[in-house]
C-alpha cells in the first residue's frame, strides 16, 4: 500500500521511497477478477465485449478507495477500455458479498482469500487473475494479461530498514530472509495464503518499489482516486 500511498495521499510525514533502505520483497499476492453467474460472459475477452455492449451499466464493487482491488478495477477499465460504475464497500467483507451474492454486483476484484471459497461453491465465477502468472490454486483460470497484454495487479509485502542502515546489517538481513523464503514449508504456507514466495536482492526490491509508485500514480491521477 505504501507504492499507492505517495500518490493517493496528498500529505505523508514520511516519504517511502527516501526513508528506508529496501532489504527484499516477501511475497506477492494476486488479486482475482470474478462476476455474478447472471453475467453472461465466461471469459476476460467475452466480458469485454458485454462490457462495451452495455456502458455505464455494470457495477464493479470495491472494498477501499485506492486499494488494491480497487486499482486493479480501474487498471483493467483504463487497458480494455470499458466503462463501469465503482461501488464502495468500506472495508469490503460481509456487505459487500451480501450484494454481489444477490447479484447488485457484477464484478470484482478481491485478493483471492475473500472470495477462493464463492468461486469453488459456484456463487461466483472466476474469469482471470490479476498476476503476471496463473496462480497454482486455481491453475485452470488464465490471467488477464493473457487477453489484456501487459495487464497485472497485486499487492506486494517486503521488508525495508531504516534509511542509512549499514550496508553488511542489510545485506545480513535480506540474506536470512531469503533464505527462509526459500524452504519449502514457507512456500506452502505462502501458498496457503494466496501468495507467492518473491525474494531478490535489495536492489531488486527498491526497483520494485519505484516501479510500483510510478504504476499506481498513474492510475491514481488518471482515474481520479481520492482517499474516502
Amino acid at each position: 500500500m505504501n507504492a499507492i500511498n505517495a500518490t493517493l495521499y496528498d500529505k505523508l510525514n514520511f516519504n517511502f521511497i527516501r526513508d528506508i533502505e529496501p532489504v527484499t520483497a516477501v511475497v506477492r499476492l494476486p488479486n482475482i477478477m470474478v462476476v455474478h453467474p447472471s453475467v453472461p460472459a465466461k471469459s476476460v475477452p467475452e466480458f469485454i465485449a458485454y462490457a462495451k455492449a452495455n456502458p455505464g451499466r455494470i457495477n464493479m464493487a470495491y472494498s477501499t478507495s485506492g486499494g488494491t482491488d480497487h486499482l486493479a478495477g480501474e487498471l483493467f477499465k483504463i487497458m480494455a477500455g470499458v466503462d463501469m460504475v465503482g461501488v464502495p464497500y468500506r472495508g469490503g467483507g460481509a456487505s459487500l458479498y451480501s450484494d454481489f451474492l444477490a447479484g447488485q454486483i457484477q464484478v470484482s476484484f478481491p485478493v483471492i482469500a475473500a472470495s477462493i471459497g464463492y468461486i469453488k461453491s459456484g456463487k461466483l465465477r472466476a474469469l482471470g487473475v490479476t498476476t503476471a502468472s496463473r496462480w497454482e490454486g486455481l491453475p485452470d483460470i488464465p490471467t488477464i494479461g493473457e487477453f489484456v497484454p501487459g495487464y497485472e495487479a497485486s499487492s506486494w509485502h517486503g521488508l525495508g530498514a531504516p534509511k542509512n542502515t549499514p550496508t553488511e546489517i542489510v545485506d545480513k538481513l535480506n540474506k536470512g530472509v531469503n533464505a527462509a523464503l526459500a524452504d519449502p514449508s514457507m512456500k506452502a504456507r505462502l501458498a496457503d495464503l494466496g501468495g507467492t514466495a518473491l525474494a531478490g536482492s535489495p536492489a531488486d526490491f527498491g526497483k520494485l518499489i519505484l516501479d510500483e509508485t510510478e504504476k499506481w500514480a498513474k492510475v491514481i491521477k488518471s482515474a481520479g482516486i481520492k482517499p474516502e
